[in-house]
């Protein structure tokens, strides 16, 4: 792929403050969406040692991040191609299972970062699926975000620990473009409401709004998809949460 020299990368991370939210259904389905409508898309597993992106698509990737990061291939090299025509874009997957990756130095993960922006620069998005928590490791690849999407839902747990992870990143960028994206609700009813619980509290404690991405509606095809390692467009392609994540891809 040609580098476009003339305009720098923009990255946008998925993350949360708990794992079981949908985080990476909702990165593969983004990117999908997003390739969907022209857009050259990287979609980057930085699930440092629980990483499943490549899991989710069915893939079985001959290279990976720790590849990468053993000095074995350089990160342009382990990039895997998913789909063809309408919708197909790029992955860097992970290694799942490694645990090594998630205990990486602060050096090593601020040389990634330099890795990424520079690759980033040849894509007009780059989608980063973080791993869960407020882990080091996670902290330290959202400092080259353009975009924050904290993924959560109506359940009081993944609440509590998105504002942890909502309070920690505001801490060392009060200035990040730090959006809520509310999964798996009844109705957009809940899901927003979901949303000023949260917002209500960042306003209290930190002074700070986050923005409303939207709510994905609760849709057994999610399930579906999920279980046959498909994309949810291209197995289901009418369906509520594909619906719904059509409107947040426009917003994105």
């Amino acid at each position: 792929m040609t580098p476009r020299a003339d305009e720098t990368a923009r990255i946008i991370t998925i993350a949360s403050g708990k794992g079981g939210v949908g985080k990476t259904w909702v990165s593969t389905t983004l990117c999908h969406l997003l390739a969907g409508q022209g857009k050259r898309v990287l979609l980057f597993d930085g699930d440092l040692g629980l990483a499943n992106v490549d899991i989710q698509l069915g893939l079985i990737p001959e290279v990976d991040l720790g590849q990468v990061l053993s000095g074995a291939i350089t990160l342009d090299q382990a990039i895997t191609r998913f789909g063809t025509g309408a919708g197909a874009f790029d992955i860097i997957s992970g290694q799942s299972g490694a645990g090594t990756l998630a205990a990486l130095k602060k050096e090593t993960l601020t040389a990634l970062n330099h890795e990424l922006s520079q690759l980033s620069r040849q894509y007009d998005l780059t989608i980063m699926d973080l791993g869960a928590g407020v882990e080091t490791s996670v902290m330290t690849l959202c400092e080259i975000a353009h975009k924050v999407i904290v993924v959560v839902t109506a359940d009081p747990t993944s609440l509590t620990d998105a504002y942890a992870f909502i309070k920690m990143n505001h801490r060392r960028n009060p200035n990040m473009n730090l959006s809520i994206l509310v999964n798996m609700v009844e109705d957009r009813h809940e899901g927003k409401r979901t949303y000023e619980n949260l917002k209500k509290v960042c306003e209290n404690f930190l002074g700070f709004t986050p923005g409303y991405l939207g709510a994905v509606r609760r849709d057994k095809h999610v399930v579906d998809s999920i279980r046959h390692q498909k994309p949810l467009l291209q197995r289901h392609p009418k369906s509520m949460a594909g619906e719904d994540m059509g409107e947040i891809a426009k917003r994105v």
